[in-house]
């Protein structure tokens, strides 16, 4: 890959206008998303994969899709 950084796509959850609803927990294909405390969503950036359907389904629109490095 001639040292280049390969960068994936994941989900980011903006926790401070999150009110965890768990709308994003129950369409998440790889259990990726818990929810905090009852306070926020949060993404287990590991497992993501970033097919973004935790951002379609979100109603607040608080979870965006960024390229992450690897």
């Amino acid at each position: 890959m001639n040292g280049a950084v390969r960068k994936r796509r994941k989900a980011k959850v903006e926790q401070d206008a999150c009110v965890a609803c768990g709308c994003c927990v129950k369409v998440c294909p790889k259990g990726a998303i818990s929810i905090f405390k009852g306070i926020y969503a949060w993404v287990n950036r590991e497992t993501c994969v970033g097919c973004g359907k935790c951002a379609k389904e979100c109603p607040a629109s608080v979870i965006a899709i960024e390229e992450a490095e690897e």
